[in-house]
């Protein structure tokens, strides 16, 4: 893993630890924490699901394993400062990791559906979002405070949203949320809550520090440390991405043909295709997708291409289903909390006999 902090823990895998792996080992999942991994018991560990709701519940691992129809579901998550570099290239982000193309990764998730439970506490009219509370303390927020966050009712409802207690057939790693975490396929890691012990319906969005005031895309002549709460666009359903995961950056390949693979994801909409460039994006080929992993998972793509002799840029593109593409230049996308990078993506590598 490549570590960009170890109190707290924040590491990715390097690119080629993802290609050709459609579900992401756990020594191998990227881990995103804002203080330090909570050591929770799972045999006393409880949920409370309250607010707009008929009834208040209280529910412990074994009572939400077995009142509830258990679901699978594959989907990928994403971090919201994902190839977070390539801003850095443009101009230096302060204070914030340097998180490369692995801020990404692919489960296979047990659990039950939010909307199960939500349904159980009789759901109210009133609510127009879910909250989510955690313990782990996090010295960000001033004061410090609990991570927390929030989703719309609307995808709060949706089936795609889980309870989790498991990850690829096992029980949640401490590292990944256990005993239970939420799982939002499609919107930024940052709402897939982990260590969840609270589920709250209300009128309002979050006002905890991470829904409020950190995970906001902010103008680039901004000040994100002078925003105040709300200020900036609040991060939720992803864009459309892609990167290169092998060759990797700075290789030395042989003359002629070698194979390009990489990922391309675009949360709640599909991955229509894949554009692979030898010559900056005068002339394209179409990748070749992998088939899905489900609807909610990423395509992992791949062509072969003839590799010149000397300095080469390969370049990737990805389109989604609603005919989105990616923006050609990280330039353009720069702000100041490095949020949001689905530029092209880019590699260079040297073609040698």
């Amino acid at each position: 893993m490549i570590v960009h902090q170890t109190e707290p823990y924040n590491a990715e895998p390097p690119p080629d630890a993802l290609a050709d792996r459609a579900v992401t080992a756990l020594d191998t999942f990227y881990s995103r924490n804002h203080g330090p991994i909570p050591q929770l018991d799972p045999h006393t560990w409880r949920l409370r699901v309250d607010g707009e709701v008929d009834h208040a519940l209280s529910l412990s691992l074994a009572e939400l394993q077995s009142r509830f129809e258990p679901r699978v579901l594959t989907a990928t998550l994403q971090c919201a400062g994902n190839r977070r570099a390539g801003l850095m290239e443009v101009r230096d982000i302060p204070g914030e990791a340097p998180w490369g193309s692995g801020a990404i990764s692919t489960a296979e998730w047990t659990g039950v559906r939010l909307a199960d439970v939500l349904a159980a506490a009789g759901l109210g009219a009133a609510a127009e979002h879910v909250a989510f509370a955690a313990p782990d303390i996090s010295t960000l927020a001033e004061p410090s405070q609990p991570y927390g966050a929030s989703i719309p009712v609307t995808k709060a409802l949706a089936g795609e949203v889980l309870l989790a207690w498991g990850m690829n057939g096992e029980p949640l790693p401490a590292a990944h949320g256990a005993p239970v975490r939420v799982v939002v396929p499609g919107y930024i890691g940052a709402r897939s809550v982990k260590w969840v012990q609270r589920v709250s319906a209300q009128r309002h969005p979050s006002n905890n520090y991470f829904q409020a005031t950190a995970y906001r895309l902010h103008a680039a002549d901004s000040d994100p440390a002078t925003a105040g709460p709300y200020d900036g666009l609040s991060l939720g359903v992803v864009a459309v991405n892609a990167d290169i995961l092998r060759p990797v950056e700075g290789q030395t390949l042989p003359v002629g043909a070698t194979e390009v693979t990489g990922y391309a994801f675009a949360g709640d909409r599909g991955v229509a295709r894949v554009d692979v460039s030898l010559d900056s994006g005068r002339s394209w080929v179409q990748a070749d997708l992998d088939e899905p992993s489900g609807p909610w998972a990423w395509r992992l793509w791949r062509t072969t291409l003839e590799v010149p002799a000397g300095p080469t840029v390969i370049t990737a593109r990805a389109w989604d289903t609603a005919a989105a593409c990616q923006p050609e230049s990280a330039r353009l996308l720069w702000n100041p909390k490095g949020y949001v990078n689905n530029s092209w993506a880019r590699v260079r590598v040297v073609g040698s006999d």
